[in-house]
C-alpha cells in the first residue's frame, strides 16, 4: 500500500467556521467509530481490560505503570488487573528488583483473547465497508492516512 501522503485538489482557503464546523464534525465521528467499534463487536472483556491487555502485550509492566498510562488511579488499575488475573488473561510475578512490587504480563489464554477481540473488531468494521462503493472505500483509505498523521501530531 502507498504509504505517502494522499494529494488533495486545491481548493480555496477554508473559512475559520469551516475550519470549526471541520474539527467538530471530524472529532465526533472518530469518537462514535471508536465506540462502535469497541462495544458493538462482542468481547469477553471491557474495552478497559482490552486497553490493559493490549499495553502487555507491548511487554510486561508494574501496575503503577499501567495506572500511569491509562491515567486512572492505582485502586481503579488494581480492580481491572485482579478481574484479568482472576479471569487468566494475566499473571503476577515477583519483581525481582523491587520486593513490593509485581510485575504483570500476559499468559498465552491472554494473547488469544486480544488476538480474537482484533479479529471481531475487524469483522465488525469490514461488514461496514462492503457496503460502500469502491470510490468511497478509496476515500477512507486516502483519509486513514491523513488520520495517522494527525494523531501522530
Amino acid at each position: 500500500m502507498d504509504t505517502s501522503t494522499p494529494t488533495v485538489p486545491a481548493r480555496p482557503s477554508m473559512t475559520r467556521a469551516e475550519r470549526d464546523r471541520l474539527t467538530s464534525d471530524l472529532r465526533m465521528a472518530c469518537m462514535r467509530i471508536s465506540r462502535r467499534v469497541r462495544f458493538e463487536s462482542t468481547a469477553p472483556v471491557a474495552p478497559h481490560q482490552f486497553s490493559v491487555l493490549v499495553r502487555l502485550e507491548e511487554r510486561p509492566r508494574t501496575p503503577k505503570e499501567l495506572a500511569r498510562t491509562e491515567k486512572v488511579s492505582a485502586p481503579s488499575m488494581t480492580r481491572t488487573v485482579a478481574g484479568l488475573v482472576a479471569a487468566g488473561l494475566v499473571a503476577r510475578a515477583d519483581d525481582p528488583t523491587d520486593g513490593r512490587s509485581v510485575i504483570l504480563s500476559l499468559t498465552p489464554e491472554g494473547r488469544r483473547t486480544i488476538r480474537e477481540i482484533r479479529r471481531r473488531r475487524d469483522q465488525w468494521f469490514a461488514a461496514r465497508l462492503e457496503g460502500l462503493t469502491d470510490d468511497e472505500r478509496a476515500l477512507l483509505a486516502s483519509a486513514t492516512l491523513l488520520l495517522e498523521r494527525v494523531a501522530a501530531e
